[in-house]
Formats: C-alpha cells, sequence, structure tokens
C-alpha cells in the first residue's frame, strides 16, 4: 500500500470520527505556515539557593540543584533555541480524505481511566516523597517553604487576576498573578536568592486600582505543617463578572510511544471540548495545541494559536500523530516554553490551564535548551496552572517532573490507571506511581470536573450547582 494512500486512509478515519462527534468540517483550510523561531536568551538550571539551617538541610535539597545519581548541571547557562517546525501536510491528502465518504468507522475502544493527586493539600506526604527520591537527576526547587497567600473580595469570592508582589528590604524579589482560586504560592527557597537574613516578607496585593498591604514574619525554614496556613488579603475590588474567560491548551508528546494514548485522546478531547461548551454560565472559551517530539524528528515544536473554534481546533488535533522519538527523554522542555510563549493567552480575568500529555521527561543534557523548572516558575507568575497528564510507561524521573509542574503551578498530577501490575495495557485501577488515596475515573470526566472546579471559584451559579 502506498504511503499516500496510507496517510488518506488514516485521515478519513479521523474526519468520520469528528462527524459523529458533531463537528461538521468544511472546506479544509490550507495549514498555516509557522513563523520563523526567534532567537531568545533563556535563563538555564536554577542555581544554587541559599543555605539552610541544618534541620532542613538534612531532609530538602537546595533550589536550583540536580538530585539524583547523575553530576549536577551547571548552576547557570545561557541558551539559545531555535524551533524546528513540520512541513504542512499535503493539502491533497487532507482534502482527499475530507472527500471520502464510505470508510468503516473504528471500533470503539475502553475509555482511559486515570486518578489524580493535589500535592499542594497532601503537603507532609509530597515533602517526603521528594525526600526520598533517589532516581535520575532533575532541575530541583526547594519548595519546602511555603508561603499561601489568598485574595478575596468585599463579599469573600476568590479575587482571579490580582497582582502579588513580595518585598525583602524594600525590593521586589517575586511577583505573580492569583489564580481562579484566589491563591498564589510563594517559595522563598527556590528564588536562589541570599534571603536567610530575611525575617519578614512585605506583600502588596493590586487590582484595578484598590491595593492592600501585608506584613509576612517567615516561619523557620524547616518542614511544617505551618506552611499549610493560608494569609487573606480583602481587596474593596469589584465583584465577579458575569461572563468568565477560560484558555486550554493542550500540550501533546507526539513521539511514537504514544501512538495508543493519541489516538484515544483525540476522541476524548472532542468529548472534553464540548462538556467545557455546555457548562453553566457559558464560558468564553478557547482552546490552544503545542505538539512536541525530539531534536532529529520531522519538527521539535509545532504550536497551533487559540481558537474559540471547536471544529477549527479539532482539524489541528487531527493532523498530529505519533511519530519519532526514539529515546525515552523528549524535547518537553521546548514543548512547554513554545506553550507558554508561543501563543497568545489572554490573561488578566482569565482562567488558563495547560494539560500536557505524555509519557518521557524531559532531556536534561541537551546544549542551548530550554529548562522545564524555568517555565514552571514562568507560568506560576503569569497565573497559568499545569496539569501533567503521566501516560503508559512515564519513569520516576518522569513523574519526579511532573509533579514538580502540578504543583509549583497549583495544578494536580494526574496518570493513567491500567488493569495491572504495570503502567501499560488495558484501562483498570492500577498506578505504579508513588501516590496514596487516590480515586479513578474516565479520564474525560475527570477533566471535565477539573476545569469545573476552576471555572466554579468564579462563577456562584456553577458553585451552587457544585
Amino acid at each position: 500500500m502506498s504511503t499516500l494512500h496510507v496517510k488518506q486512509s488514516w485521515l478519513a478515519l479521523w474526519v468520520v470520527m469528528l462527524v459523529l462527534s458533531g463537528c461538521a468540517f468544511g472546506q479544509t483550510a490550507a495549514l498555516k505556515e509557522a513563523e520563523p523561531a526567534k532567537t531568545e536568551v533563556i535563563i538555564g538550571a536554577p542555581e544554587a539557593a541559599p543555605p539552610v539551617d541544618e534541620a532542613a538541610a538534612s531532609t530538602e535539597v537546595t533550589a536550583g540543584e540536580e538530585i539524583g545519581s547523575a553530576p549536577p548541571a551547571e548552576a547557570r547557562v545561557e541558551l539559545y533555541a531555535t524551533t524546528a517546525t513540520p512541513a504542512p501536510l499535503p493539502e491533497a491528502d487532507i482534502a482527499s480524505a475530507a472527500g471520502e465518504s464510505a470508510v468503516a468507522a473504528p471500533q470503539q475502544t475502553a475509555p482511559l481511566r486515570a486518578g489524580e493527586v493535589d500535592d499542594n493539600v497532601a503537603w507532609d506526604d509530597y515533602l517526603l516523597y521528594r525526600r526520598q527520591y533517589g532516581g535520575l537527576p532533575v532541575h530541583d526547587r526547594d519548595v519546602s517553604e511555603r508561603y499561601i497567600i489568598e485574595v478575596k473580595d468585599g463579599q469573600g469570592h476568590p479575587v482571579l487576576g490580582a497582582s502579588v508582589r513580595f518585598l525583602a528590604n524594600g525590593q521586589t524579589i517575586y511577583e505573580a498573578q492569583t489564580y481562579a482560586n484566589g491563591q498564589v504560592l510563594f517559595h522563598p527557597l527556590a528564588l536562589n536568592m541570599p534571603l536567610e537574613q530575611v525575617e519578614r516578607f512585605q506583600v502588596e496585593v493590586e487590582k484595578d486600582g484598590a491595593q492592600e498591604d501585608l506584613s509576612l514574619t517567615r516561619f523557620n525554614s524547616q518542614v511544617s505543617t505551618s506552611f499549610s496556613e493560608r494569609w487573606t488579603v480583602t481587596l474593596d475590588s469589584q465583584a465577579q463578572s458575569d461572563t468568565l474567560n477560560l484558555d486550554v491548551l493542550f500540550l501533546v508528546d507526539a513521539t511514537g510511544s504514544m501512538a495508543d494514548e493519541i489516538n484515544q485522546i483525540q476522541s476524548t478531547i472532542f468529548d472534553v471540548a464540548a462538556q467545557i461548551d455546555a457548562l453553566p454560565g457559558r464560558p468564553q472559551t478557547r482552546y490552544g495545541l503545542v505538539a512536541y517530539r525530539d531534536r532529529g524528528d520531522a519538527f521539535v515544536s509545532q504550536a497551533y494559536e487559540f481558537t474559540p473554534d471547536v471544529r477549527e481546533f479539532s482539524l489541528n488535533l487531527s493532523t498530529v500523530y505519533a511519530d519519532g522519538g526514539g529515546d525515552n527523554p523528549e524535547s518537553l522542555n521546548e514543548g512547554l516554553h513554545d506553550a507558554l510563549h508561543k501563543v497568545e493567552w489572554r490573561g488578566g480575568d482569565t482562567v488558563q490551564l495547560i494539560f500536557l500529555i505524555a509519557d518521557a521527561p524531559p532531556h536534561l543534557d541537551y546544549p542551548q535548551d530550554y529548562d522545564y523548572a524555568v517555565e514552571m516558575d514562568n507560568a506560576a507568575r503569569r497565573g497559568i496552572k499545569i496539569f501533567p497528564i503521566a501516560s503508559s510507561g512515564l519513569d520516576d524521573q518522569g513523574e519526579y517532573i511532573f509533579r514538580q509542574l502540578a504543583q509549583y503551578t497549583q495544578g494536580r498530577f494526574i496518570f493513567l490507571t491500567y488493569a495491572g501490575p504495570t503502567n501499560g495495557g488495558a484501562p483498570g485501577e492500577v498506578t505504579t506511581h508513588h501516590v496514596d488515596d487516590y480515586s479513578v475515573a474516565n479520564l474525560d470526566d475527570l477533566l471535565v470536573r477539573l476545569v469545573e472546579e476552576e471555572l466554579a471559584y468564579q462563577n456562584p451559579r456553577l458553585a451552587q450547582a457544585q
């Protein structure tokens, strides 16, 4: 069978799936050519953190160091990275597939099952997991000293998009936007600054001209359940809007080992989009997509701009197929960078979410590469939550990094579950990841629930429905 016929048949199958899902496609627009990559200077692996007291040092690694069995990377490097993009699929192939009418519908497969944990809730368990980690190196940030700042309006509702600045000795050392729950996480030891002599931080909270200040007395940096406390700031700001913006981006590992997951998740995402659009209050939703592979493949990272049109998003998604890779790590660093910087997030009063779907950790050995630890900090500062979804075969290094991404941005660590005893095969209730006390649901239902929870913070009607 010719390569062209294989491409036509594959595309035709997905067109039928989209039609069955209620997404009617018209004439396919020509795929937009990717913009040429720009050379950027990116700060690399975080620098070593300041010394901490002996009790903390015995249980936590310092911020920015690599932990594990391999030698640590240099503390800071300047990185110059470019993005390779794939050539557009021939227009004739797409038109041919779209024009076929008599194609047998694909067999129904069992829905993907998944569990999830919130490491910011089970905080002591998460710190214990970090201390016991003995896998391959990671780019670590010391999060053991954590402060939760919660911003509310005069009616007690969470304030989305407020600016929260942290100052030491009159100098701003960290600034972030509040999430839909009105919260910002502050990890002083993760900032790689000489703060050991600082006993208190000044906190300035501002939105729409309203401002409040808070003096934050510093705890001892030892592991402590005190770091689960919240500091609440009340702003005399406007009431929550009746219209809510939602930006959802899917960041997909498109290497060869992801074939099964991509085939199933494509149809799952269509269902998720339809259910999100039907939520009470009808959020003004846009969908974005970034697919990534690895260096040496047909492309490294390909970004598709946000669109409110589910049909356009579905068409973009239908062009993603598994290929390339070869070794276990992939170019997640570059994919995550593009997810944050190569598409236009709305920011402000917008709920912003990334669902990362992957089965491998990032390469940490590439020269002139981006750094996931820097990118997760960028996401947190901009109020973007990351929800990593661990697919079959994700190793211990990948689990650690995925949980870093989720914890630091207040997301959840999601993992596909299987019939067992390994992380692979038929869907079931089993995982080999280092998690306890989790429940299992169909992946599409779980994703919709997580989106619904985020929207409910800002939508009283939705909160009452829950």
